[in-house]
């Protein structure tokens, strides 16, 4: 348990010191590489287009992937700990700082940021493209900038908060097999003609995973918004959480955007286009201001602030559960 806590922070220290960057090869893209084969394998070679079976092959998408992301990850785990226990610290370390993606969020939402800052709008929604999943061609500055800041807050949940969580209970198998469940959902989990049954349970079981999490997420991030900042407004964070946390068609999306547009009072979400469709969905927080590219830099002293919180927290829990 104290080399677990101890690759617990140093693989959160790793993350915030070095993040992700594009020349280092990351073990998600495998992930990533093996839904991609399994998603043409089952759809495409079969040429299947019936609703049971499509199912049927999602649920093999899932199984398959989870076992193998499991079973890799736990054999190296065990590998090295098998080894030496230094060695085992040594690798669990790099694999949690693999899983967090704390700093990685902050870089690629402050390249929109820097864009936004050195009047470039073209360069600014093709920035704020590689982060989100709508449609950027037409937005304006201000599109820009929300686009931004909503990806941030949610994938606070996402990306640091809930594999931070699941890294704390399970260590790095846990934590990547949380990484394909997101994953999956990410490439497979779209309602549309071809994923609307293949996807389904990779998509149910992300809003399973994720329940507990978003929700937690969503508390330090309030927590966060009581801290020093007089553009901060940890009252207001919890006020608009209780009022539009489910003002998503997703019932964990919303929780972190709704603590994040009270404490910021910012009006997140509304209508968006995706794949040149206009997607209606409802408005999260009050239209007290327009959103600023300042925004950006704010959500991100948000997200910092509930990784450490979050960190400090489990970093007791495990203590805790140490000694007693």
């Amino acid at each position: 348990m104290y080399y677990h806590m101890i690759a617990f922070l140093a693989g959160f220290l790793l993350d915030l010191l070095i993040g992700d960057p594009h020349w280092l090869y990351h073990p998600v893209r495998l992930i990533g590489n093996l839904i991609a084969a399994l998603d043409h394998r089952l759809l495409d070679v079969t040429g299947i287009r019936n609703e049971k079976k499509e199912r049927r092959a999602g649920i093999l998408l899932v199984t398959v992937v989870l076992l193998a992301t499991g079973a890799v990850s736990g054999l190296l785990l065990w590998g090295a700990y098998a080894i030496a226990p230094v060695a085992g610290c040594i690798l669990e370390s790099i694999m949690t700082y693999q899983i967090l993606a704390t700093k990685c969020l902050k870089v690629e939402s402050m390249k929109v940021y820097e864009r936004l800052r050195a009047d470039d709008l073209a360069g600014a929604r093709n920035a704020v493209a590689m982060i989100v999943g709508r449609d950027t061609q037409n937005l304006d500055a201000a599109g820009v900038a929300k686009a931004a800041v909503e990806t941030v807050a949610e994938n606070t949940s996402d990306g640091v908060i809930a594999p931070m969580i699941c890294l704390a209970i399970g260590g790095p198998v846990l934590g990547f097999l949380y990484k394909a469940v997101n994953t999956m959902d990410s490439m497979v989990g779209y309602k549309n003609e071809r994923y609307l049954n293949f996807g389904r349970t990779a998509a149910k079981l992300d809003d399973v995973v994720n329940y507990i999490p978003a929700r937690i997420s969503a508390a330090l991030m309030i927590a966060a918004a009581y801290g020093p900042g007089k553009q901060f407004s940890g009252k207001d964070a919890l006020r608009i959480f209780k009022r539009d946390r489910y003002n998503h068609a997703s019932p964990n999306s919303a929780q972190t955007e709704a603590a994040c547009a009270g404490a910021l009072h910012l009006r997140l979400a509304g209508d968006a286009s995706y794949f040149g469709k206009i997607v209606k969905k409802p408005f999260i927080g009050d239209d007290l201001r327009p959103v600023e590219a300042e925004d950006i830099v704010r959500v991100n002293v948000l997200l910092y602030r509930s990784a450490v919180i979050g960190e400090i927290l489990c970093l007791l829990a495990l203590l805790v559960v140490t000694l007693f």
